[in-house]
């Protein structure tokens, strides 16, 4: 990282700042070109979590390529200077890197939706069969972790 000035190594601060983020944006890599989605997610134990629908780009694009690369953000806008040139942006921000695993054992299903539905506030509801067979869950197991910040 450039701007060490700016690092956040404390792994704590940077899962507080997952923990309060409202939609992660996750990148694919589409053969040459790069496939970015933001999407809402569930943090715990190392792991992020969303869902989708069973087929589509992100399916396809985990089924070639596993590794993916998760962004978050608490962005408060501009500090502006007279000089548009030397505006600066205060925020807080994680990036991770990791390996998407489509999940099938319907256990493991209820976990990641009730850690989803946890991140948004909302209180575990019962699953049936019948809608985890409709859902594709997919869990990101985290292999590293970087934190940046800016708030002077």
């Amino acid at each position: 990282m450039r701007r060490k000035d700016r690092e956040i190594t404390d792994r704590g601060r940077m899962e507080a700042i997952l923990s309060e983020a409202p939609v992660c944006r996750v990148a694919f890599s589409d053969g040459s070109e790069p496939y970015c989605v933001p999407l809402c997610f569930g943090y715990a134990d190392n792991t992020i979590w969303f869902h989708s629908g069973p087929g589509g780009k992100k399916i396809d694009l985990i089924g070639k390529n596993p590794r993916c690369c998760v962004e978050v953000d608490a962005c408060e806008g501009p500090i502006r200077d007279k000089n548009p040139c030397t505006w600066e942006m205060r925020y807080r921000s994680v990036i991770c890197t990791g390996t998407a695993h489509i999940v099938h054992d319907l256990t493991e299903k209820r976990k990641g939706l009730a850690c989803i539905l946890e991140h948004y506030g909302a209180t575990e509801h019962p699953f049936t069969d019948t809608e985890l067979a409709r859902v594709c869950v997919i869990k990101i197991a985290i292999g590293e972790m970087t934190g940046r910040q800016y708030d002077p």
